[in-house]
Formats: structure tokens, C-alpha cells, sequence
């Protein structure tokens, strides 16, 4: 007895089980998670840290690098970066792609717990880590708008209250509130009031810190019952301060009013944020590595309704962005063309077998093999993305050719006069080896992406698995249930007369298996021809392999994109808020646009200095635009170039993200050396030189050492007859010009701050030291001019290092019809023209280094 045979004499448990394992893969394909790719996220965590004051050098050299140090010797760590800016710093460390994240988040939290006796005393709190990629795209980006309720009040709503039920959704790794900033009491003081009545920055700050304060006061108490002691001693309006006692001259009272205004407004007042030309409070949702985007952007908007019942009436939250329509859609394209190609199969089988008996038999085993096949997916923890679902549309054609294989043998004995029993015995016997050798050679083909490496083999090992495992569930299903059915439905064959339909197709089919005979005849008596065309054929391949342009993986579009503006170092922030909304409403009026969400100032996500300004633009539907997403970043491009400094670069989202690196383009080129000095020197003549590169646009660089800056030269020897320590100017600079926060004021839901510093016209120019007193030690005020002099400056706005070492990336995209390989080819040979010192290297980042370690 063959094997074929236990389920051909038993086809009411074949079909059984073949209905068993289909409702299995039917049932199955209901609960595999949807994805635009296989989940092969890089394990990428964010560090941060801040220290308010310090300038970018500064955070580098006493922040970052002794972070990097400790993170350095963590196993597993394929790239770090790292960014400072004013008071800031942020460090990306990437794992490969084995390294399992927690684990590595563990590791993380005891470097920097390791590196805290080397970090500054003065650092106000450990740095924090976050499991998130920086670098990219939001998964979902909400806004708060209102014509009644203030900014202030919408994002204290959403930094209070909904970004802390958001942070709790799983799957979402990050919500970052732009876009505006906390309410706050603000003393805007007047240094002329201040210095007439000889009253101090640092004692208008002192008053204001034992003013409003909030501490333990204990309790009454006697046998039977408990007094708790409570008393107005906290502050919480403008109006309430006003009234403060600062000091007193002549024996009348200094009030704080008279020093200045207060009032009720925000911590932070260089901060803006705008949807569609309309002043708002953004929240954007970033994924956790390795999360399910379309499972967590569902579980976001099954909140929506809980979350728009906690704030305040009159304001109105609403999804602007949403990655996951494009994922969903594009799926549904690649369902629909997996099911036309099963039907296209089956009408191909009929247009040649034309018997519906024996058409039905391959009808039955394709959808039965590739239905089961999603049994097994969901075993492996695979999901329904676009690689998988392509899997199963190429294993189409594999699958059939089992099915018919098998019908053909088993069909030939019928014709030769045995019955459909004894001719599926016989038939499926006979070809049980033939279908076995054909099923494992097709296996072995993909057993080499099974085995390799790297972002590459990750990507493609669950195509090859897939597709694999379709095979050999229709290797099974051809020597099982295909002979039973052969079995079972197909008639003998009779002598009656066939239709016209089947003659005239006979005689097609006559006329061609009449040319292959002949045409194979020839090619048997010309066999040195045919080894010459073969060979020919075989070195064209080859030819054509080394010259085709090669590339990592074609841009898609997936109906958003990415912008960021890079205004010049010396911007001020209302300047910048123009350029935004002058660049948001010149993409705003692009036919094939939504909504452009973009905010500048307070900050993170990748805007945390001045002259930056970051953007989320989402296109139409694909069914109501008619330009693809290249064709209309090439036309915002002219636009936006008439917007005078204010370069602005876009990049189309992508749903593979390499690298944990922000920047203004899709690749990277990082120059690393040892003295930033050298390196600072360099980097503009190698930018000269790869933006004149056909083959690039959008190339930019992130070095960023040509900010203005007012530098006090302080007389020390002045400075300490005169009792003032460099402390005391540092708080009196600060007090007056740094949005100082003196004092906090405690609520149920939050803490507020009272923001103290000079009134915004004393802001706009350097002259206003002038008019700073210094409280001396021997009790008097000394004009800060007394013991400085000021002269203006370049400074750096961010210090970037790459795997330790000091570094400016270089970011551009690719020219219309421009291959990768290409374009890093051309910056290879124009960089080693320039002979840079030997102490400064360039190397590529992100995508970039990932296409060349594939080749």
C-alpha cells in the first residue's frame, strides 16, 4: 500500500481533514496582526538628558561623552549618536537585530547609573531612556484646537492628562506635546523700576520662592479628635502675585506690579504649532521598536471618545495624521491580486483541460493550500504584511503545478481505459516521487535567504518561509486529497462527441504542440547553436548584473511626508514662526495635500534648536490624487525654494527605518574626527563639493557652528573687589534673560510654574546689559558694565558625535532616476579627491550603510 492510498480509499476522513486544516487557516487569518513589512524593527533606545544653562560644547564633553563611554561597552550596540543643544543632550544607541530590547534596556539604565559619578553634581536628575527610535515617522499625530479655550489650556490638558493615557497604550513608545507649553505666572520685569528702587534680580527671585510655597504644618490633636492645621500660603494667579511685598524704600512698600507686569501665560513663549494655518496643541505618537503599527493605531482610536470626555468643552481633538490607511490599503491591493491570480490560475487550467470535473480538482487544491498555510503563519508569529501576502501570490503558480501533475498522470491511465479508482492508485503511486522532487527543489532555492544574514535576510526570511511552507502543504494536499478526488469525481472517459467549442481549441492546441515539435527537432540538430546562445545568454546576465545600477529598496508611497525647515543659525524664534507658516501655507495649497501639521521651539522631536522647524505633511487618498508622492515633493521643491532662508527638505515616509538618526534626508554621510575644531574646518568643503553631485538634492549638513552669541568677558579681579562671584552673574543673566522658573505652584493634576525674567522689548538686543545690576555682597548694585565687556560672537547651536567621536552628517537624497549605489560611489570618489586629514573619516549611515554591507 502506497501513502497516497490510505486517504484514496478513505475519502470521507481526506475530506475531513482537508476541511480540518483549511478552517484552521481560515480561523487563523482572522487573528494574524496586519503590517506593511515583517517585523524587523532595529532594537533602538533614546537616552536623555538635560542640564539647564550649559552650552551645547559643554553638554558634549561633561554629559555625552561620559554616557557613550559606559554605552560603549554594552554587547550588541551596531550604532551611537548623539546630539547636544542648549541644556540638552540626546543620545540614539541601536542593537542589532538578535539583541532583544528589554535586555538592552536593562543594560542601558546600569550605564547610566555606572556614568553618574562622572556627570555634572549640578545635573538636576539621572538621565532618562526611552525605547523608541527618534528618527522615525509618527504612527499618529493629534490636535487640540479651539476658538474659545486658550493654547496654554490646551496643552495643559494634553501634557496633563492625555499624553499620560496615551503613554499608556501598548505599542505607542513615545508622545511628545508640541506646539505650545504649560501654563505659568509670568514676571516680566522692567530694569529700570528695578534699579531705581536698588532691588536685585536674585531678590525678586528669593521673594518669589518663600512667597508661594507649600509644607508640612502638622495638626491639633486631643483624646478624641484630629485638627489638621492649612493656611493660603500658596499662590496660584497672576493677580494674586501682583500684590507681593519685594521690599521696602522709604518706608513704603515695593510691590511686585511695581517692578514689572504679571500675568497669567505659558513656561515657554518661543513655541508654536499649527495645523493647516490654525494655531494648535499637537500630540505626536511614536511606536515602540517592533510594535504593531495598525493594532496600536486601533487601540488609539478606540480612546477617542474616553479621551475627548477629559478635556475641556470648547476644544476639539481630532486625527490629522494616521500611517496606518496607506499599510491597510495597500494590502487590500495585494488580497485582491492574490485572489484574481487563483482565479486567473483556474481559468488557465480549464482553457487547457477544459473538462469542469477536472478543473474543479486544482480549484479545490490551490485555495486549500494557501488558506492552511495562514494555520502556520500564525504559529510562527508571522503577520499579513506585503512580503508575506506576495509569497503566496507567487506560490500560486507552485501549488497548481502539483495539483495538475498529479491529474495528468492519474488521467493519462483513464484514457487508457481504467477506471478512476485503479487510475488514481496507479497514477498517484508513479507520481508521488516525481511531486516529492519537485516540492524540495523548490524549497532548496529559498533555503539560502533562510540562511542569511543581517536587515536583509531578517526581511526577506519570512517571504521564504512563507512561501516555503505553501509548497509543502500542497506537496501533502497533491498526494492526498488531489488522487482521492481524482478518485472520486472524474468519469470514465466515454466515445460521444465533443462541442465546437473544444474542436476549435483542439485545433489551436494541435497548432502547438505542431511548432514545439518542430522548433525542438531543430534545436536537437543544431545542438552547438543552442550551447552558443545558452553560453551568450548566460554572459549578457552576467554583463547586465555588473552594470544594471543597483539600489537598496525603492521609495515608497505611502501617502506622507516628512519635512523639516533649516532656517539660518542666527534666526530669532518670531522670525521662525513666520518661515513656518509662510512654508505650511505654500504646501497647504498644493491640490494633492490634506493637512500639514508643523510646530518650531520647546524643543524635541528632532526641533530643539531656534532655527529648526519640523513637519508632518499628509497627502489625499490615492483615489483622489493623480501625482505620486515623488512627483509632488519635485514640485513643492520649486515652490519652497522661493521662501528665502528658509531651505526647507522633504522625505517620503518609509516603512522600513534604518538608522536612529534625525535628519533632513533619506541618507546619511557622517565625517568623524578627533578635534571638532579640524572637523568643523572640513565639513563645509566636503558639503561644497557633494552639493555639486548631479546624482544628489536636498543635500544639507547638521553642523551648526555659526550661531550669535553675546560673550561677556568678565574682569575677574573686578568682579571680586567688588564682592560678586561668576555664580551670581551667571543667576542674574539667567533671571533676567533665561525664562527663569522661581517658583512652582502645586495642583491636584500638575505642577505650574512662576517664570520670572525681563520684559520681551528688553529682549531684542544686546544692549539691555547695559541697564543689569549685580547685587554686590557688601549690599549695593553694580552695573554689570562695570566689570564686563561685551562683544558678539559665533557659538555652536549642537555638538553631534558618532560612535564617540566628534561628527557632522551629511544628508541627501537621490536625483530622479538615480540608483543608490550610484550615488555612494560618486561621494566615495569626490571625498577621497579631497585628501582630508587622516584623523577625520567618512562613513555612511543609516540605509546607506546597511545597502553596502548587502552587497
Amino acid at each position: 500500500m502506497n501513502f497516497s492510498e490510505i486517504f484514496i480509499r478513505r475519502p470521507v476522513a481526506t475530506t475531513l481533514l482537508t476541511l480540518g486544516i483549511t478552517l484552521a487557516g481560515f480561523v487563523a487569518f482572522h487573528f494574524l496582526p496586519v503590517s506593511p513589512l515583517p517585523q524587523i524593527d532595529f532594537p533602538t533606545i533614546s537616552v536623555s538628558a538635560a542640564l539647564p544653562g550649559a552650552d551645547p560644547e559643554t553638554m558634549a564633553t561633561s554629559v555625552a561623552a561620559p554616557l557613550e563611554r559606559q554605552f560603549g561597552h554594552i554587547a550588541g550596540v551596531t550604532e551611537m549618536t548623539s546630539t547636544s543643544y542648549l541644556g540638552s543632550t540626546s543620545i540614539v544607541l541601536q542593537f542589532d537585530l538578535d539583541r532583544n530590547i528589554d535586555g538592552a534596556a536593562r543594560d542601558v539604565q546600569a550605564a547610566i547609573n555606572a556614568a553618574r559619578s562622572y556627570l555634572p553634581t549640578t545635573l538636576p536628575s539621572n538621565p532618562t531612556y526611552r525605547k523608541v527610535n527618534p528618527a522615525d515617522a509618527p504612527i499618529v499625530v493629534l490636535a487640540l484646537t479651539s476658538h474659545i479655550v486658550s493654547k496654554a489650556e490646551m496643552y495643559d490638558a494634553a501634557s496633563t492628562i492625555l499624553s499620560q493615557k496615551l503613554s499608556q497604550v501598548q505599542g505607542i513608545g513615545q508622545v511628545f506635546v508640541g506646539g505650545g507649553s504649560l501654563p505659568a505666572v509670568r514676571v516680566e520685569l522692567d530694569p529700570g523700576p528695578l534699579n531705581k528702587y536698588g532691588i536685585g534680580l536674585d531678590d525678586t527671585a528669593a521673594i518669589l520662592q518663600t512667597t508661594s510655597v507649600s509644607l508640612p504644618k502638622g495638626q491639633f490633636a486631643n483624646g478624641s479628635e484630629a485638627l489638621e492645621i492649612q493656611c493660603n500660603d500658596q499662590l496660584h494667579k497672576a493677580e494674586e502675585y501682583r500684590h507681593i511685598i519685594v521690599s521696602y524704600r522709604n518706608g513704603a512698600p515695593v510691590r511686585l506690579s511695581d517692578l514689572g507686569t504679571v500675568e497669567d501665560s505659558v513656561e515657554d513663549l518661543r513655541a508654536a504649532g499649527s495645523v493647516s494655518g490654525k494655531p494648535a496643541i499637537l500630540l505626536v505618537l511614536y511606536r515602540s521598536p517592533g510594535a504593531n503599527i495598525i493594532a496600536t493605531v486601533d487601540l488609539v482610536r478606540e480612546m477617542l471618545p474616553q479621551l475627548a470626555a477629559t478635556i475641556p468643552q470648547g476644544v476639539d481633538l481630532s486625527i490629522v495624521l494616521d500611517r496606518s490607511p496607506p499599510i491597510r490599503g495597500s494590502l487590500r491591493d495585494v488580497e485582491r491580486t492574490l485572489v484574481i491570480s487563483g482565479i486567473l490560475v483556474i481559468l488557465v487550467v480549464f482553457a487547457f483541460l477544459r473538462n469542469p470535473r477536472a478543473t474543479l480538482i486544482p480549484g479545490i487544491a490551490v485555495p486549500v493550500s494557501l488558506i492552511s498555510t495562514f494555520g502556520v503563519m500564525y504559529l510562527l508569529g508571522y503577520s499579513l504584511d506585503n512580503l508575506s501576502l506576495m509569497a503566496l501570490t507567487v506560490a500560486t503558480g507552485f501549488v497548481v503545478d502539483d495539483a495538475i501533475v498529479v491529474l495528468e498522470n492519474i488521467t493519462r491511465y483513464m484514457e487508457k481505459g481504467q477506471s478512476p479508482l485503479q487510475a488514481a492508485l496507479r497514477g498517484a503511486r508513479e507520481i508521488a516521487f516525481t511531486v516529492l522532487s519537485m516540492s524540495i527543489s523548490l524549497v532548496a532555492v529559498f533555503t539560502p535567504i533562510l540562511l542569511m544574514g543581517g536587515m536583509v535576510g531578517r526581511l526577506f526570511r519570512e517571504f521564504a518561509v512563507t512561501l516555503s511552507v505553501a509548497v509543502m502543504i500542497s506537496l501533502v494536499v497533491s498526494l492526498t486529497t488531489t488522487p482521492m478526488m481524482c478518485a472520486t469525481i472524474l468519469k470514465k472517459e466515454t466515445t460521444r462527441a465533443h462541442n465546437f467549442l473544444y474542436r476549435a481549441t483542439e485545433w489551436i492546441f494541435d497548432q502547438m504542440r505542431s511548432t514545439y515539435d518542430k522548433s525542438l527537432r531543430w534545436a536537437l540538430r543544431h545542438s552547438l547553436t543552442m550551447l552558443f546562445i545558452t553560453v551568450f545568454t548566460l554572459g549578457t546576465n552576467v554583463l547586465l548584473f555588473w552594470f544594471i545600477p543597483k539600489g537598496f529598496f525603492p521609495d515608497q508611497d505611502t501617502g506622507r511626508i516628512s519635512g523639516r525647515i533649516q532656517a539660518g543659525q542666527d534666526i530669532s524664534f518670531q522670525a521662525m514662526s513666520k518661515k513656518l507658516t509662510e512654508v505650511a501655507n505654500i504646501i497647504k495649497a498644493d491640490p494633492d495635500v490634506a493637512d500639514v501639521m508643523g510646530f518650531t521651539g520647546g524643543g524635541g522631536a528632532g526641533a530643539s534648536t531656534t532655527n529648526f522647524g519640523r513637519m508632518f505633511i499628509a497627502l489625499k487618498p490615492f483615489e483622489e490624487r493623480k501625482a505620486t508622492v515623488t512627483d509632488i515633493m519635485a514640485r513643492l521643491r520649486i515652490k519652497l525654494a522661493l521662501v528665502a532662508g528658509a531651505p526647507t527638505y522633504l522625505q517620503p515616509v518609509q516603512d522600513l527605518r534604518i538608522g536612529g538618526m534625525i535628519s533632513n534626508a533619506a541618507y546619511q554621510y557622517t565625517l568623524r574626527g578627533e578635534v571638532l575644531a579640524d572637523l568643523n574646518a572640513w565639513a563645509p568643503r566636503v558639503l561644497e563639493e557633494v552639493r555639486r553631485l548631479p546624482q544628489l538634492v536636498d543635500v544639507s549638513s547638521d553642523q551648526q557652528d555659526s550661531g550669535q552669541q553675546a560673550l561677556l568677558q568678565i574682569d575677574r579681579s573686578t568682579a571680586s573687589r567688588l564682592g560678586i562671584s561668576t555664580q551670581l552673574i551667571d543667576q542674574t543673566l539667567y533671571g533676567a534673560f533665561g525664562q527663569e522658573q522661581v517658583a512652582i505652584n502645586y495642583t491636584q493634576l500638575n505642577q505650574y510654574h512662576v517664570v520670572m525674567e525681563f520684559a520681551p522689548r528688553f529682549l531684542q538686543r544686546p544692549e539691555t546689559l547695559s541697564d543689569v545690576y549685580v547685587h554686590s555682597s557688601t549690599g549695593g548694585e553694580v552695573p554689570l558694565s562695570a566689570f564686563t565687556k561685551y562683544r558678539p560672537s559665533a557659538t555652536s547651536l549642537s555638538v553631534n558625535h558618532a560612535s564617540q567621536f566628534p561628527a557632522i552628517t551629511i544628508s541627501f537624497n537621490l536625483a530622479a532616476g538615480v540608483a543608490l549605489g550610484d550615488a555612494v560611489e560618486a561621494i566615495e570618489k569626490t571625498t577621497s579627491k579631497l585628501r582630508m586629514p587622516e584623523d577625520i573619516h567618512g562613513t555612511f549611515l543609516g540605509t546607506a550603510q546597511a545597502f553596502q554591507a548587502s552587497l
